[in-house]
């Protein structure tokens, strides 16, 4: 049974490398995409309730975030969930009830539109060869979609960007 839900009770947490917590941002309702510019200078973060990505500055030395300003709302696709960056800094974004993947140049404008044979897209990250594939999760499904649940890999044109790596202590 899945825990209720509600709109505007989660925050959002820097926790850094001596094991110090604090809280950035609050009146979250789902916490996703959790992406950094191939620069790191801008640090991108999902609302999955309020169907909204957001774009902060980042401060790569300190770790901390500042701004916050909309980077992709209000597509009516489905609902941001999880995503990655490419090297040329493109978001691709999954859309959960959207049956889709966005791929949202810097600007915020849409690039392209990947569909899926499956409605919930879940997550994205790039592997294989040159970091090359895109590999893509989506969640299983009541609505009789074959292939919900599944994983998938597509081959696109531009390479992603290796995923950050946490070291704590």
């Amino acid at each position: 049974v899945p825990l209720p839900v509600r709109d505007g009770e989660g925050t959002l947490f820097r926790y850094d490398h001596g094991g110090a917590m604090e809280a950035v941002e609050t009146g979250i309702g789902i916490s996703n995409t959790l992406c950094w510019s191939p620069d790191r200078r801008h640090f991108y973060f999902g609302d999955t309730l309020k169907n909204e990505i957001r774009v902060y500055d980042y401060d790569r030395d300190s770790g901390r975030i500042a701004g916050g300003t909309p980077f992709f709302a209000g597509f009516d696709r489905g609902f941001p969930d999880g995503s990655a960056m490419d090297s040329a800094g493109y978001l691709w974004n999954c859309r959960f009830g959207g049956g889709c993947i966005v791929r949202v140049a810097p600007d915020g404008t849409i690039d392209r539109v990947i569909d899926m044979p499956v409605s919930n897209i879940t997550t994205c990250t790039f592997g294989g060869a040159e970091l090359r594939t895109l590999y893509v999760t989506s969640a299983a499904s009541d609505q009789g979609e074959r292939l919900a649940g599944s994983l998938f890999a597509i081959s696109v044109d531009v390479p992603g960007m290796d995923e950050n790596i946490f070291r704590l202590g």
